[in-house]
């Protein structure tokens, strides 16, 4: 009765995943609550996992990824490679090494983060589509997290698995011998042939103009002196060489839904276009038209006579999630105004103030230039620009690589256990200032912490009630005819297509047990299995909400659904070729 239970937990916890309705740390609340509820979880096991040492290494990981980026080490690095020459091969590989390299020391989503920008500039340098740079720059960061026992929460969950089957858990480097080898292989890959399978999107004019986004929605207002108020929309597409789609007419706060070309645009309208940034700017050149917000700044406020425009995007850790402009009073609350919105997997149908942001969003802002970077941080979005060294953070490197040294050593040597050491070296890098203190907690990606804590209880009931050994042992009952390398490709193969759908964490969990079912039943190591997962679950590359990565670069790039796919499946078919013979020789079945 209780693996019953059990097993419909899992299936409600897949659907709900899948369905992304909902986020994954409350679907992993709900499904950890009903298992209390029906006795299978005791209460007071309910939130042991909070106290597991994978979830303690997680929090601390992040912030130490956050204190790496703070003390500027990975800006200095990416305003090198910014240097670089205009061959777009040497460009990609560039890019990614370095995000590969960052990304097995911290996290995957702030290595990318901070390297986005770098990728955006040298696409307008050379006058090449962003397209081409931002994919293989998001696949590289999931790659560098294969590296290393802190690359990516996978891994630590891995670990902590092993550590519980046979007392030890994997070391800092015992990913590194298939996971850098994966790593070098599958940025050759992008380099040399990755990057030509992506879709080739308009570039910018100049490096002057804002980054091109092909479906910015906006709101354009008509006011008694522009020139197009009185003149139909026919002619009034006539006025500008800009290429436009109107998509709506308000007027009285009334919606007219696909208005007429015979329609006179008449004082306080206010047309929803869809088009580019820089055919905005040429429209709103050429018919005198108004975008977005009618409310001005100040013109006597400071810095007035210095407002920008920028972009950003909307990252998954974002408080602006689920809220809109209007709900959050964005203008009073963050002193800017949110002038467009775009955003690749459907069309926006509400007017701009009551669009409900998601991650992955990419917002066109305008607002005092001196504040608007720090704006754009305290919404936790991400800029669309290069940006300039932390002033005061340089000084701090040293001190960042030394700390995040120290504690590096005393995991390899044994003296002391990973969640304690980096606890250690996260809370020395608040203290030394390498880390403002502010900041230390909101590095640490809440969700995913939650995320963790919920399943480890539910993998546990898994494995309590037999459910974990029910389904190896059907797998086996199928399987036994299989090669050791074919099963391990299949397992490969289900892991890769769950954590293209649900959070990779949680496929691990999921994974785990039943992989360590099978090796115990067909009496093979445990270690192959297992290190089979943590690659698969770290290979999201078929989907854009496979990994967090993925989705930002979703909205600047210009991607649809089906480019991650067309990219992405040559990289799985490369992993599980190269990834299995090598896994079965570093890792033996006997």
């Amino acid at each position: 009765m209780e693996q019953n239970l059990v097993f419909a937990a899992l299936i409600f916890v897949l659907i709900l995943f899948a369905w992304g309705k909902w986020r994954h740390d409350l679907v992993a609340l709900m499904a950890l609550f009903f298992l209390v509820v029906t006795g299978i979880v005791a209460p007071d096991e309910a939130f042991s996992g909070f106290a597991h040492p994978a979830v303690i290494t997680v929090a601390a990981v992040l912030i130490i990824g956050k204190a790496l980026e703070y003390s500027g080490i990975v800006d200095l690095i990416g305003r090198w490679v910014a240097k670089a020459g205009n061959n777009l091969t040497l460009q990609i590989f560039a890019l990614s090494a370095l995000v590969a390299v960052a990304s097995a020391f911290m996290n995957n989503v702030g290595a990318l983060a901070i390297l986005m920008p770098v990728a955006i500039q040298l696409s307008r340098k050379g006058g090449h589509p962003p397209s081409y740079l931002l994919m293989p720059v998001a696949f590289a960061s999931l790659f560098g997290g294969m590296i290393t026992l802190i690359g990516t929460p996978p891994n630590i969950i891995i670990a902590s698995f092993r550590a519980s089957h046979s007392g030890e858990p994997f070391s800092m480097f015992d990913f590194a011998p298939v996971g850098l080898a994966l790593s070098i292989l599958g940025i050759i890959f992008i380099a040399l042939v990755g990057w030509r399978l992506l879709p080739k999107r308009k570039s910018p004019k100049s490096g002057k103009d804002l980054f091109n986004i092909d479906d910015y929605i906006a709101e354009i207002h008509a006011r008694k002196d522009s020139l197009a108020t009185g003149k139909t929309l026919q002619e009034l597409i006539e006025m500008s060489k800009a290429d436009i789609q109107i998509l709506g007419l308000v007027r009285n706060n009334q919606r007219i839904h696909a208005p007429q070309f015979s329609e006179t645009l008449q004082n306080k309208d206010i047309l929803i276009i869809e088009t580019a940034a820089d055919e905005l700017k040429t429209f709103i050149d050429d018919t005198g038209l108004v975008i977005g917000s009618n409310k001005k700044f100040r013109i006597d406020a400071e810095g007035s006579d210095r407002i920008a425009i920028t972009e950003a995007i909307v990252t998954s850790e974002s408080s602006l999630i689920g809220q809109s402009a209007s709900s959050l009073k964005m203008r009073s609350r963050y002193g800017i105004n949110i002038l467009a919105i775009a955003r690749k997997d459907r069309k926006i149908l509400r007017r701009i103030d009551r669009v409900h942001f998601k991650s992955g969003d990419v917002l066109l802002l305008q607002g005092r230039e001196h504040l608007l970077h720090d704006t754009i941080q305290a919404m936790d979005c991400l800029p669309l620009a290069q940006r300039e060294l932390k002033l005061g953070y340089k000084t701090k490197i040293p001190t960042a690589l030394s700390l995040f040294g120290i504690s590096i050593i005393l995991v390899v040597s044994g003296i002391l256990p990973v969640d304690i050491s980096f606890s250690i070296a996260a809370v020395a890098m608040v203290v030394a200032g390498v880390l403002p203190i502010n900041e230390m907690y909101k590095s640490i990606d809440w969700p995913v912490i939650v995320l963790l804590a919920a399943m480890i209880p539910f993998g546990m009931a898994m494995e309590n009630t037999g459910g974990a050994k029910s389904i190896a042992e059907m797998v086996v009952l199928y399987g036994e005819t299989l090669q050791p390398w074919a099963l391990l490709t299949m397992i490969m193969i289900i892991t890769i297509l769950l954590s293209s759908i649900i959070n990779n964490a949680a496929t691990v969990v999921l994974m785990a047990p039943i992989v360590l079912g099978i090796s115990q039943s067909l009496d093979y190591a445990a270690d192959p299995f297992l290190m089979t997962v943590a690659v698969g679950a770290s290979s999201a590359f078929l989907t854009p909400i496979g990994h967090q990565s993925n989705t930002l670069v979703m909205g600047p790039g210009g991607y649809k659904f089906t480019d991650y796919t067309l990219m992405g499946l040559p990289i799985v078919i490369l992993i599980c070729l190269a990834g299995i013979p090598m896994i079965m020789y570093f890792w033996p079945l006997q």
